[in-house]
C-alpha cells in the first residue's frame, strides 16, 4: 500500500479527521462493490477482483479527487 503524505490530505479538507471519515465512507462503498463481485464470482469464474487494500484505494481516490463529497456528510 503506498504511503500518502498528510500534506496531500490536508489540501482536500480543512480537517484531517474529516478526510478520514470521507475515506472511510468511500472504503465501505468500495467494499460493498467487492462483496458483490465475490458473490458473482461464486457463480461465474470469469470475474476479476482487485487484490489491493480497500483503505489504500479509498485514500488514493480521495487524494486524486475521484471522491466527491458534501460538507453535509454524504459522499458520492
Amino acid at each position: 500500500m503506498p504511503i500518502i503524505p498528510t500534506e496531500q490530505v490536508d489540501k482536500i479538507t480543512n480537517n484531517r479527521y474529516e478526510a478520514v471519515i470521507i475515506a472511510a465512507q468511500h472504503a465501505r462503498h468500495l467494499n460493498a462493490k467487492r462483496l458483490e463481485k465475490v458473490a458473482q464470482l461464486e457463480e461465474n469464474a470469469g470475474l476479476e477482483i482487485d487484490g489491493r487494500k480497500i483503505t489504500g484505494i479509498a485514500l488514493q481516490d480521495l487524494v486524486d479527487g475521484r471522491v466527491k463529497y458534501n460538507r453535509g456528510g454524504s459522499t458520492k
